[in-house]
Parts: structure tokens; sequence; C-alpha cells
């Protein structure tokens, strides 16, 4: 498919975009309507436009790509990805509705302290910066060799043309327009995986029914993995635990997917919201994990080198855009476009809204919809389109495996303090001595790189999604080892009430 037809299609995607954002926008732009869209949010539209931000590229690209390797045993995570669901709309969401929060992190700020707080807040900024770059990444490389090498255009450009353009429909609205454009890019993304099926089904010369066995007969149909559990990272028990951790840490804990849930009129509508996007989210999933199967049965069938790619991240795109035909290459541009940039809008607004509460105060200052402060949030919402650029080029050079994995792997690190501290909160009645709490969040990252590279060898034990709770278990514990039994705090008694914060004695 030529460079220049996919270029135009990107035009017009944008240019929908950014209509709709003046749309939205139109007499709207202050920054409560920015942070929370007024808490007016329908629940529906919350829930089915989560899909694509919480889906993202790497779902689109990584995950059939990594068929080939995992078999569908990525969907064990997926069933611990539903559990961790679940506790989020049954234990989470209900604190921070409580505590009518903006920034999920000023729960610690009043149950740890001041720098409990703001190291939280700031590993969400580090960790989201670093997810959200990473799935822009996958994105940009396709764009890159599809269309803008035909031009012989920097990389960086690419990149820098690609937050351009989210930053202009985003940086007024906010997630008031996040919540809408999200929407539509779920229903492009929906469609697109969909549609794709139905292309290299009929490719193959395969109705629905020789379709669906197809996938069940070929050899990449496994779901459940039980091999040697020290020496497997695909092995169910830490597939499906690791699920559930990385659910509560990168979903329950981030900013960025809460602020959506607390756009709506009240808790029953958020959890309403979370329970729907679950169930989705589960089938959506088989549907990715079937296009994989697919594509390898068709690179099979058409003498296509799987081995002379560079990453399997490039199969999907490489049938897509060389193998198909011209309808098939734009859908599959439809649903990539959507997929990865209704995650890196909706970073881009939480990653601002974070900062601006948790670092500027915007919430405890009286007149927060002043024109000073709205021209302050649009200096931050573009210095976080720097920040990611910045990040990007730093992960082309270093990056030398599998998008998917470099992000949990990531998340790992970054997400097992936040999920330390809030587990800790909970959990205890103990008060930790705050000011250490930094050093703390440093060391635990510290200490579970050393495991994770020193297990195999030492203990016959491969290390896989489950880091983040071996990380987030050292941070409770040091955090535990440095607290104070005797200590008295101040908390909302209406949270004490709830069962969910002990009161501190």
């Amino acid at each position: 498919m030529s460079p220049i037809t996919l270029l135009l299609f990107l035009i017009a995607y944008f240019g929908v975009l950014i209509g709709i954002s003046y749309l939205t926008s139109k007499g709207a732009s202050d920054n409560t309507s920015f942070f929370i869209a007024n808490r007016n949010s329908k629940w529906y539209f919350v829930a089915f436009g989560m899909i694509g931000t919480a889906l993202s590229g790497v779902t689109f690209i990584s995950v059939p790509g990594a068929v080939a390797k995992s078999e569908f045993g990525y969907f064990q995570f997926v069933l611990g990805n539903a559990v961790g669901f679940v506790l989020i709309a049954t234990v989470l969401l209900p604190l921070y509705y409580r505590m009518n929060l903006i920034s999920i992190y000023t729960y610690l700020e009043q149950r740890l302290g001041y720098w409990s707080y703001k190291t939280g807040a700031a590993i969400f900024l580090i960790s989201r910066v670093i997810g959200s770059a990473f799935r822009l990444y996958l994105v940009a490389i396709v764009l890159q060799k599809f269309i803008f090498d035909a031009w012989n255009v920097p990389f960086w450009v690419t990149i820098s043309i690609c937050l351009i353009l989210i930053w202009s429909y985003t940086f007024k609205g906010g997630l008031k327009t996040i919540i809408i454009t999200d929407t539509l890019q779920t229903v492009f993304l929906l469609t697109a995986v969909m549609l794709s099926i139905w292309f290299i089904s009929d490719s193959l010369n395969l109705n629905i029914g020789q379709t669906i066995e197809t996938v069940k007969n070929s050899s990449y149909s496994t779901i459940f993995h039980w091999d040697n559990i020290l020496e497997s990272k695909n092995h169910f028990l830490k597939q499906f635990l690791g699920g559930i951790f990385v659910t509560v840490a990168m979903t329950g804990l981030d900013q960025d997917l809460m602020q959506k849930n607390l756009s709506c009129k009240n808790i029953g509508e958020a959890q309403k919201n979370m329970l729907t996007f679950t169930a989705v989210f589960v089938i959506i999933n088989i549907f990715f994990l079937s296009v994989g199967a697919l594509l390898y049965e068709f690179a099979a069938a058409n003498g296509i080198s799987v081995a002379d790619l560079k990453t399997p991240d490039h199969l999907y795109p490489e049938i897509a855009l060389n193998h198909l035909s011209t309808l098939p290459a734009i859908i599959f541009m439809l649903g990539l476009t959507a997929a990865t940039f209704a995650t890196t809008d909706s970073a881009l607004t939480a990653l601002t809204t974070s900062f601006c509460v948790d670092f500027l105060g915007f919430d405890k200052k009286a007149d927060q919809d002043s024109k000073n402060l709205v021209r302050t949030r649009h200096t931050v919402h573009l210095a976080f389109s720097f920040v990611m650029l910045l990040v990007i080029m730093i992960f082309k050079v270093i990056n030398d495996e599998s998008v998917v994995n470099a992000i949990f792997k990531a998340a790992g690190y970054t997400y097992g303090p936040l999920l330390g501290l809030f587990a800790f909160g909970m959990a205890t009645r103990r008060m930790v001595k705050d000011k250490i709490v930094p050093l703390i969040c440093l060391i635990s990252p510290v200490l579970s790189f050393i495991i994770d590279s020193n297990s195999l060898a030492l203990t016959g034990y491969s290390i896989g999604f489950e880091l983040i709770v071996i990380n987030g278990l050292i941070t409770f514990l040091l955090l535990l080892l440095s607290s104070n039994k005797q200590a008295e705090v101040q908390f909302n008694s209406q949270e004490h009430r709830s069962g969910l914060v002990p009161e501190l004695r």
C-alpha cells in the first residue's frame, strides 16, 4: 500500500479528532472540565472508551505477535486482569469516591504523610511517562517503516508529529474531550480487530466455522500452561497472580484510568463502568489472540519468513500492509492508530492532572479555574509532550525485545513501590516515618532488580510478571520495619467507619 494513501488516512483521522475536540471543549476549557469532566460523564461512555485506553497498540500488535512464543498463554494473564478489575471496583473505587478525590494520590497524604504523597505521585509520573512512551513508540515504528521512511523523514520528526497531533486535540478540553474521542477510537479498534479476522480468514479461504476450527486446532491455541513453575515464566500461577497485581497497580493505582472512573456521577455508576469494561476486556483479548494464530497460519501458507522480521511486533503490520489488499491495510491502520492514540491522549491528560494537583496544588486554590492557572496547565501539558518525546528516543536506542514484555517489565519496577504504599496504608494500623519513604521506594526496585537478575542462576526460579508482587512486598516490608505502632494520625473518620482504612491509635 502506498505511503501517501496511509498518510492521507492519518490526516483525515486526526481531522475528525480535532473536530470533536473543538465541539466538546467549546465554552468549557476550565481546569474542572479538564481534570474530572465536571463529574458528569456517562458510565457507559467511560466503560466503552476505557477499552481503547487499556488495550493500546501493545495489545493490537504485540499480543498477536507473541502468540508464536507463548501460544494463548497470555490469556492466563488476562484472567488475572479480570480479578484485578473486580478488586478495583469493590475496594479502591469506594475509597476514592468517599474521599472525593481528583488525584488518587491525595489518599497517601492523608493516610501516610506529605513525603509519602509526593513519592506516590512522582512514581506515577515516572511510570506513566515510561509506559505511554513505550506504547507510542510501538505505533511510531510502524508509521516510520510504512509511511515516513518513503520520504526519509527522521524518526524523531515522526514522533514529534504524533505528539503535536495528540496535544492539539487534548490541551483544551482534557478529560471531557477524551471521554468522547476514546469512545470513538474504541469503535475503530473493535471494528478493526473483527474485520482483520474476516480479511485474513477470507484470504485463507475459510468461513466462520472453519476459522474457529483453524484457531482451535492450531499449535498456538494452548491457554493453560503447567510447565515447571520454577523455570517457566508462562506457568499459570505466575501469569494469573501477575495479572491480578499488575492490574491493581497499573489500573487501580494509576491516575490515568482512575481519573475516568472518578468523572462518573457516583460510585454506583463507576462500578457499573468497571465491571462492564472487565467483561468486554476479557472477550476482546480472545479475538486478539485469535488474530495472532491466524497471522502465523497465513505466514506459513504464503511462505512469509517470520524469522526475517526484526521483532514479532512487525508480523501484523507486515501482513496487513504488504500482503493484503488496500482495504485491510486501511482497517489495520485504523485499529492501530485508534488503539495507540487512545492510550497516549489519555495519559497526557492524566499526567497533566497529577502534576497540577499533586505538585502545583491546584485543588487547594480557591481560583483553580482562573486564566493564570489554565495557562499553567497548558504549559504543563506541553512539557509532558516533550518529556515523552525524549523517553521514546532513549527507548529506541536501548530496546531489544518485544514492546509488550518491555512495558510489563518496566511496570514491575516502577509500579511495585506504589503497590506497596497503598497496601501498607489500607492493610495496617501503623504510621510510617514519612521522610524516609522516598528512600524506601528507591531501595525496593534496586533490590527487586538484584533478585530478578540472579534468581534463575541461584535458585532455578525464573521471574515473570510476578516481579511487581516481589517489588511491592519488599516496599511493604521496609515500610513495616520503619513504622511506628504507637503513632496517631488524623484521618477521614468516614473512611475509618468503612473499614477500608483502620483508625490509628
